[in-house]
């Protein structure tokens, strides 16, 4: 049996009658982490300091900032690169973070939920397609996307609860994916909605900055089976002239459950991500980049490694719950 964890942090605003000789205060509370100053963040320095490693071994940070969440929530922005680049450098960024955490005697997770009742940690993907130095999202539609960039949505939102399977690949990524909490569950676009599953930036007119950002992975991911998978579901999309529907501009909060009815969302589980997955998988073996071999074996181990021994296992809340029953 592993050994019992108990996750803490200066910050936590449970921590706020904590006699910590001194007890300091300015300790973020629960979803108002975004983003403050010294003293209440408390980890500018040792952010710092991992954005300047990550530039000594050529990874380009366009930000970094403390996060919404309350117990040290922090986001470290990466500048876009190439796929596979992206991939590698991804495992540059967890490996600094938790060596420059583990430096300065702190832990660094990428659990996507890592606390209950606070905002999990999500991984905002922006992709954009280039061609012979040319930007192809850039157009005069929606958003000010091109045609070919709709579509490549349109083959993001309909493979979306597949690709949960490699974007969101752990038991513990669907306490994250649950309505509330900004978490992107709609699958549809638009280009405000925070709980829109894609979202489009509009940050610059420049038809270099056009891209879209895809919210429901999660940084638990195999970046280069991730970002894979993604490309080939806009591919196919891009293929297949797949609409993406119409864009979803109003408060997704604010709408009612019969106007909430027409609006797909994520899976509500791993188990039913892989089960999707087994089903809707073509768009993956095209030229050869996923196999049948590979996409058997990640179900598989997922299923025996992860979904079961989970499943077989009495939750600490159900005695809480059902012991006295």
């Amino acid at each position: 049996m592993p050994r019992r964890l108990r996750l803490d942090s200066i910050e936590g605003q449970w921590n706020t009658g904590r006699d910590e000789r001194p007890n300091l205060g300015y300790k973020p509370r629960y979803k108002e982490g975004y983003f403050p100053v010294p003293p209440s963040d408390t980890l500018q320095d040792i952010r710092t300091e991992m954005v300047g490693i990550m530039g000594e071994v050529g990874i380009p940070v366009e930000a970094h900032h403390h996060e919404v969440s309350t117990g040290g929530q922090n986001e470290i922005d990466m500048k876009f690169d190439g796929l596979v680049r992206m991939g590698d450098n991804m495992m540059w960024y967890k490996y600094i973070v938790k060596n420059v955490a583990r430096k300065h005697n702190k832990t660094a997770t990428f659990m996507p939920k890592p606390i209950f009742g606070d905002n999990g940690s999500g991984m905002h993907v922006h992709q954009s397609l280039w061609k012979e130095g040319k930007p192809l999202f850039a157009g005069d539609r929606y958003g000010g996307l091109s045609a070919l960039a709709l579509n490549y949505i349109g083959g993001i939102l309909k493979h979306a609860s597949a690709l949960c399977a490699f974007v969101a690949p752990t038991t513990n990524s669907y306490k994250r994916l649950v309505p509330g909490f900004e978490a992107p569950v709609n699958l549809a676009y638009s280009v405000r909605n925070r709980s829109a599953g894609v979202r489009i930036p509009m940050y610059s007119p420049s038809p270099k900055a056009k891209r879209i950002e895809v919210r429901f992975p999660d940084p638990a991911c195999n970046a280069y089976l991730a970002f894979a998978a993604m490309l080939m579901a806009g591919l196919d999309g891009i293929q297949n002239k797949i609409p993406p529907g119409d864009p979803l501009d109003k408060d997704i909060y604010a709408l009612t459950p019969e106007e909430l009815k027409g609006v797909p969302t994520v899976p509500s589980s791993l188990e039913a991500a892989l089960n999707t997955l087994e089903e809707d998988h073509d768009f993956l073996f095209k030229g050869d980049v996923f196999t049948e071999d590979a996409l058997s074996t990640w179900i598989n181990y997922k299923r025996n490694n992860e979904v079961d021994p989970l499943r077989l296992r009495p939750h600490p809340y159900e005695f809480a719950l059902y012991f006295d029953i």
